[in-house]
């Protein structure tokens, strides 16, 4: 993923949590947000209660390799949060690659925004 498509800053992190909608499963929280710069933008978190460091950096490598693989299933000039739940810790990488595209799939289905 390259450092233009990545959310940094924690106020930018806020500002879509709060404006942005919401898509849930067990396994990951996402938040969306219309932007103007016709790529997208990825925020990714992993709390401490999913592991140690090690263990949190696995799992956001691992997000970042299905967001790259999949870059052209949601290509629609958006900024998401993707949050990672504990019970992603139990299932396969396989099983987290569905669960991710099922909810990028749904709000690409969803209606435009605003």
């Amino acid at each position: 993923m390259k450092k233009a498509m990545v959310v940094k800053k924690q106020q930018d992190f806020n500002q879509i949590i709060k404006t942005g909608k919401c898509l849930k499963n067990k396994n990951f929280v996402i938040y969306y947000q219309s932007n103007n710069l016709g790529y997208d933008k990825f925020g990714i978190s992993v709390g401490k209660k999913i592991g140690k460091a090690v263990i949190r950096n696995k799992y956001k490598r691992k997000i970042r390799s299905i967001i790259d693989e999949y870059k052209k299933v949601y290509q629609n000039s958006r900024n998401y949060i993707i949050i990672l739940r504990k019970n992603c810790l139990e299932i396969t990488h396989q099983e987290m690659k569905e669960s991710l595209l099922q909810l990028m799939t749904v709000e690409k289905g969803a209606k435009n925004e605003k």
